[in-house]
């Protein structure tokens, strides 16, 4: 009873990489029971099987193997098959004219000790067929391992192969669908369909992998297991899942199972999903392919009389366009289409999406100037502000954006008295608005003429010699103290701390995009006496830079040295004082 119990555990989960659990167990009963050609049997399945532990069964086997006798080892089967090859081997023998029991008399007759002898040879044949024993399963656990070289990494990355009611991270939903990828491409199917469940174990709650599932089963010609996987995903796990009940519709139509695939959209529009436009529209499709123009129709006329009961339906103007458009191109009622539309646009007259398709239909289904025509009362409808209920109609920028489009259209399939009517109208209705292609378009004649002014204007940059370096020629600001110099220029006398730069042209009006800099006016300022103490908190955006670029002197004084730096033009390199540290707008 306990053997067969364990049967059953090995037949469900024994090829698990982790099943190491279960094989421990079912090795220490069959040890207590002392059976060991039933032990043996066990491990030689085991070390056919790529599980984590496999190293530490084949050293266990292979201890078991030298201190049991080999006739205990061997099960019924292969003691028989060894009597068989012995017998064989001496029918062989006797073939050839060399008889198996002359030679074992003379060479008994041949030693002093026949008997030692006899025993030595049997030792030998013992230990010969002991080494072949054990060969064979050598080569089970070098084909196992081997194996095990290949899906190790999959199985490490498997962090819970149990099922929990928590979601799986990314990194192993990824993992099980690389790991399907491989053994599918291996093509051998007792392993595909095996990892496959385990994996439905982990991942029981993602529609996905149930999907793959039935396509893999049905690939494999298994329609039977197909089947079963569907049943159990539209049943048990995702029930409450929309995309597995329409995976199902499409599964069963293409099984030819019709009334199971109005099953599943009666599933999705009365108990899941009742106002998802995409059942409608997917059960429409299938009941025309099946022949039922009636009936499709007949679906989304219930789906439009279930929406307009809602107060506030999202789904209703676009309901609207997706039955127009199966009318029209599948059905080839053009008339009903525009019907359709007609009572879409009184219904929901401030739908701007409505009007758009509307407006797209006329203009793709009649003669050029009855196109015109009917596009243009289209138009003239979308653009008035007020219906003649009283309601209010379309947001203003919407009509400007329909009458704008219409301008293009009207341009490129109109004649000149109906481009001129357009164009009066879009002028009567939108006189202080600017044009909606203009409108986005960006105007090329001021674009970087201000940077390109404040990029060629000359500024006078100072150097400051070693002797006045302050912290080694680092020197930090605040951003109020640095804008303040900028504008209004610091100066101080050369025994005291470093001069720094006046900047000689005035600030214009077109600076005043930097914010604060803009705010202070440049006016004479006598020199301060000593450098402020908030200077050393400022931020390192404005870090000084050290510059050993190229710069034209000129007016050098006693310790500063002005030099004038026309950008973009390149100039002559000019070497600058040892250890000369310059200092000038970073926001340039």
């Amino acid at each position: 009873m306990v053997g067969r119990i364990f049967e059953r555990g090995a037949y469900f989960v024994g090829t698990d990489y982790l099943s190491h659990l279960l094989w421990d167990k079912y090795i220490e009963f069959e040890y207590s029971q002392q059976e060991w050609s039933r032990l043996a049997q066990i491990y030689t399945r085991i070390l056919q099987i790529p599980l984590q532990h496999l190293d530490r069964y084949s050293t266990s086997f292979k201890q078991i193997a030298h201190s049991r006798p080999l006739a205990e080892l061997r099960t019924a089967e292969e003691a028989a098959a060894a009597a068989t090859a012995e017998e064989e081997a001496k029918l062989s023998a006797e073939s050839v004219g060399v008889p198996l029991l002359d030679a074992e008399i003379s060479a008994a007759t041949a030693a002093p000790d026949g008997i030692g002898n006899l025993d030595e040879e049997v030792d030998s044949g013992d230990s010969k067929e002991l080494e072949e024993y054990l060969a064979v399963r050598e080569n089970f656990y070098n084909a196992a391992k081997e194996w095990d070289s290949k899906i190790r990494d999959f199985e490490i990355a498997i962090r819970r192969p149990y099922f929990h009611v928590k979601p799986l991270d990314d990194a192993q939903l990824g993992n099980w669908h690389r790991y399907l990828d491989f053994i599918e491409n291996e093509g051998v199917f007792d392993k595909i369909l095996k990892l496959y469940e385990r994996c439905l174990i982990a991942c029981a709650n993602y529609p996905e992998y149930w999907i793959r599932f039935v396509q893999r089963m049905f690939t494999e010609g298994k329609l039977e297991l197909a089947l079963n996987g569907l049943q159990r995903s539209t049943g048990i796990f995702v029930k409450r899942r929309p995309e597995i009940h329409l995976f199902a519709a499409r599964f069963r139509e293409q099984q030819g199972d019709a009334e199971g695939a109005r099953v599943a959209f009666k599933i999705l529009r009365n108990e899941l999903v009742p106002g998802l436009l995409e059942v409608f529209v997917k059960q429409a499709n299938f009941e025309h392919r099946q022949g039922n123009r009636e009936a499709a129709c007949s679906v989304f006329d219930a789906a439009l009389q279930s929406e307009k009961l809602k107060e506030d339906s999202r789904a209703l103007a676009v309901l609207y366009i997706q039955y127009a458009r199966f009318l029209d191109q599948v059905l080839k009622c053009e008339d009903k289409a525009r019907e359709v539309y007609m009572t879409a646009l009184d219904h929901l007259p401030t739908s701007k999406v409505l009007w758009e398709a509307a407006i797209f239909f006329e203009a793709t289904h009649v003669s050029r100037r009855e196109n015109v025509q009917r596009v243009d009362a289209l138009v003239e409808q979308a653009s008035i502000p007020l219906r003649p209920d009283g309601s209010p109609g379309l947001l203003v920028a919407d009509r400007e954006e329909i009458s704008s489009i219409y301008l293009e259209f009207v341009d490129l399939v109109g004649d000149i008295e109906a481009i001129k009517k357009a164009e009066s109208r879009h002028k009567l209705l939108f006189p202080l608005r600017k044009n909606f292609l203009d409108s986005k378009k960006r105007s090329s004649v001021d674009v970087g003429g201000q940077d390109r002014a404040k990029i060629h204007k000359p500024y006078v940059i100072t150097t400051v010699t070693p002797a006045t370096a302050i912290n080694n020629g680092q020197v930090q600001w605040t951003a109020s103290a640095y804008a303040q110099l900028q504008s209004q220029g610091w100066q101080q006398s050369a025994s005291q701390q470093p001069t720094l730069l006046v900047q000689p042209q005035q600030w214009t009006q077109s600076y005043a995009t930097y914010g604060n800099y803009a705010t202070y006016a440049p006016q004479p300022q006598a020199a301060v006496a000593q450098q402020p103490t908030v200077y050393a908190g400022y931020a390192q955006a404005y870090a000084p830079q050290e510059v050993i670029q190229t710069y034209t002197p000129v007016q050098p004084a006693s310790n500063v040295q002005e030099t004038v730096y026309r950008a973009p033009i390149p100039s002559p390199t000019a070497p600058q004082p040892a250890g000369a540290t310059i200092y000038y707008g970073s926001y340039y």
